[in-house]
């Protein structure tokens, strides 16, 4: 295990019927808030309405900043913070998923600068300062709610790039697993995949040949959001199998997965980054499709940790470390194909020929984030494996 310093100030507030309590959150970090949210979903569901009332109870002005979209766009984000610096709001509140959280991310960092909010994507600037954030979750996957990284896609340039910052992590964030009770079966399933693929990233970049405490953790965090994902695309309204959902989507991108593991990156999402700069798909099912692809390239190059995988999670039995790390992919591709996500290019609507593209897009990111060995050559396997 390596030297690590592990500091999260997000106040989670976890349980049924929580909603409630974000007038009386609000209320200490100011009197305005930017309310951001997404489209029609939030609306239909009832959630905006009682988001409004508990914070209007508490006397909390409300700015109003919806449609965040799927792979939240630049141009929105611009938007949102010319209307916080406008209104001179007092902090930023988010109700949705990872888009909408960050989003408000990006909205918070934003109105603080005079310059462009794109500059921290790209390396030119760094985080400073932010508005309070807080959030109301109400989808399973990113982990937003807990962390300091946000995603953002550039509208002109087609690319999507993440970055992160402490002063970004979410003052307080409220998890009631019954407001992800309306989200729908494949959403359920692509957030399932997000936080699986948050998980084998760490897992399986991870240099450090001896991490037992953090392997058996985040080993248990897949069996159970493989479980509990399950549970409820069996039953909707399954709170048990919700809240497991929503608990192990939040643990598997909050610190707690990568303490100790020392340096690692995330080549999964580098490549799915630019699928879904390029195409309009969600970025679970753009992970569900690269991701075994990803894991299979790497097992033929080092299988142990691969085989370890299979063996712990999978029960697979093939003594070989080769064969059991191909055994143990394949069943977490079968579940992920019998959860409903997509597994290959063509699903997603992505043809072949488009592949050498797709690589060379994703090469700014790779070299953005110092994934060194990722060249043209590398990714474009990938993708081919992907088809």
């Amino acid at each position: 295990m390596q030297n690590f310093v592990l500091h999260n100030q997000t106040k989670i507030i976890f349980g049924a019927d929580r909603l409630q309590e974000i007038g009386s959150e609000a209320k200490v970090l100011g009197a305005r808030a930017l309310l951001v949210y997404g489209r029609q979903s939030i609306r239909q569901n009832g959630i905006l309405t009682a988001v409004t009332a508990s914070l209007q109870s508490c006397s909390v002005a409300i700015i109003h900043h919806g449609g965040v979209q799927s792979n939240p766009l630049l141009s929105h984000v611009r938007q949102g913070i010319a209307k916080a610096k406008e209104e001179q709001v007092d902090m930023v509140i988010a109700v949705g998923g990872g888009s909408v959280i960050d989003s408000a991310k990006a909205i918070a960092a934003g109105a603080l600068v005079d310059h462009d909010v794109w500059k921290f994507f790209n390396g030119k600037k760094s985080i400073k300062q932010c508005l309070p954030l807080a959030c109301v979750l109400t989808l399973a996957a990113a982990g937003s709610e807990m962390n300091g990284g946000m995603v953002i896609t550039h509208d002109d340039r087609k690319v999507k790039f993440g970055t992160g910052n402490r002063l970004l992590n979410p003052v307080v964030s409220i998890l009631d697993p019954t407001l992800t009770y309306t989200v729908p079966p494949d959403y359920t399933a692509y957030g399932a995949a997000d936080a699986i693929a948050h998980i084998l990233e760490f897992y399986f970049t991870t240099a450090d040949a001896s991490t037992p405490v953090q392997d058996r953790f985040m080993e248990g965090l897949v069996i159970n959001i493989m479980e509990s994902c399950d549970k409820v695309l069996h039953d909707p309204c399954h709170y048990q199998g919700r809240a497991d959902l929503m608990w192990c989507a939040t643990l598997a991108l909050n610190g707690w997965t990568a303490a100790g593991l020392g340096l690692v990156g995330f080549p999964m999402h580098m490549i799915e980054h630019t699928l879904s700069a390029h195409h309009d798909i969600a970025h679970g099912a753009g992970l569900s499709v690269v991701m075994p692809a990803w894991l299979a390239h790497q097992a033929e190059r080092a299988p142990h940790k691969f085989a370890q995988f299979g063996r712990r999670v999978f029960q697979v039995e093939q003594k070989e470390c080769r064969a059991a790390a191909r055994a143990g992919i394949a069943r977490l591709q079968e579940w992920l194909r019998g959860a409903g996500c997509p597994t290959s290019l063509a699903e997603l609507g992505i043809a072949p020929e488009t592949i050498p593209f797709l690589a060379e897009q994703s090469l700014p990111l790779a070299k953005l984030w110092r994934l060194k060995e990722y060249d043209q050559e590398k990714i474009e396997t990938i993708l081919r494996s992907c088809l």
